[in-house]
């Protein structure tokens, strides 16, 4: 079976003839990183056995972001993190989708657009939470994904959040909860999404450049209940530190042809797609975000830098319930060592040899 980093060796000399004098430094990067993944031109590692004393050769992976092979590893981190810090109670995904209108000027506007989408819906989320009319919290908790794909890797910019069912007062240190089937009313929040939006892009000086039709539609803003965190996180997980399309979905490459596999909405019956290798490539390049861009983000009381405590905020929800409130405990996997493939014995790291030909001793 094909792999991406197989077909971008394969094509990306093409490609690059094509496109590379309007390439963005981003995309040669990631493509180049991809290529060179556990190969040695991203550099070897040596390991000697503990038992045996057999050292073995590995080559590095390249640990560009964008990069399907070096996620896996990544992604088991952050949820296991995220388990541990999961709070007792209810909570929803709720989901900001922008226009299609708009879709192409914030994929020339990158940076300034996927900021603007964070910052213009967890504003709007916070804004009304503290509405009495709603929780009257003035300090709710959240976190969110930055997705730019659908199922067939078109772009398609879009916020998921994971929300606690309700927002902490620091005026009277209280938990105001939310009811356990609705959050924050969805029309309300798409309103003020953008609006904000808006404001934002008269701000940056970029107004101009977007159709006027974008503000006179409807902002789509999902809110779905999801019952406990540990159904949400899980559901995340895999797109936290995934890319557009994984090697599994691709099901051959014939001539200068790609065929992967994908799902309609709300439909659980796999098609096969056939796109020309060159927008395979295209389209899976597209979404390389912007250097030292943040995809994942926290906000409220789950903001690290919040004065507030965790367990501060479990023990006042759990007191706005009148009973203690069971969380389901978490099995954290066991860290599993590197065996060497002749006696099974331990793996030690020696040394690593980088691309350039430094050489580092771990201490």
């Amino acid at each position: 079976m094909a792999t991406i980093s197989e077909i971008f060796r394969t094509f990306s000399p093409e490609y690059v003839d094509r496109f590379g004098d309007s390439m963005p430094q981003e995309h040669r990067k990631a493509m180049n990183a991809i290529i060179d993944c556990r190969t040695e031109a991203a550099g070897i590692a040596v390991y000697e056995c503990q038992e045996c004393g057999e050292l073995h050769r590995v080559n590095r992976s390249c640990g560009n972001r964008h990069c399907p092979t070096c996620q896996n590893h990544k992604t088991s981190q952050w949820l296991q993190r995220q388990m541990q810090r999961q709070l007792p109670g209810h909570h929803f995904m709720m989901t900001f989708t922008v226009p299609e209108g708009l879709r192409r000027f914030i994929r020339s506007n990158q940076r300034v657009g996927y900021s603007a989408l964070f910052t213009t819906s967890s504003d709007a989320i916070k804004k009304l939470a503290r509405d009495k009319k709603h929780m009257g919290g003035d300090l709710p908790g959240f976190f969110g994904v930055l997705h730019t794909w659908g199922r067939t890797q078109e772009y398609h910019p879009h916020i998921h959040y994971v929300v606690a069912g309700g927002a902490l007062s620091i005026r009277d240190r209280t938990w105001h909860p939310s009811r356990i089937d609705f959050y924050l009313p969805v029309r309300a929040l798409s309103k003020i999404f953008r609006a904000k939006f808006k404001d934002a892009m008269i701000k940056a000086g970029l107004f101009e450049h977007i159709p006027a039709e974008v503000w006179l539609q409807d902002w789509n803003v999902n809110c779905q209940a999801v019952g406990e965190s540990q159904a949400s996180l899980k559901y995340l997980a895999p797109y936290v530190f995934k890319v557009a399309i994984s090697n599994h979905r691709i099901v051959k490459v014939e001539e200068q042809t790609v065929f992967f596999r994908y799902r309609k909405t709300h439909s659980n019956r796999w098609r096969t797609m056939a796109l020309d290798a060159m927008e395979f490539m295209r389209r899976f390049l597209q979404h390389v975000l912007p250097t030292g861009f943040m995809k994942v983000r926290y906000y409220g009381f789950l903001n690290p830098n919040c004065k507030v405590e965790l367990d501060t905020v479990s023990t006042l929800i759990e007191l706005s319930r009148g009973f203690e409130i069971s969380r389901p405990e978490v099995e954290i996997e066991p860290w599993k060592p590197i065996t060497c493939s002749k006696c099974g014995g331990t793996l030690k790291l020696r040394v690593i040899i980088l691309p350039c030909g430094t050489v580092i001793k771990p201490g």
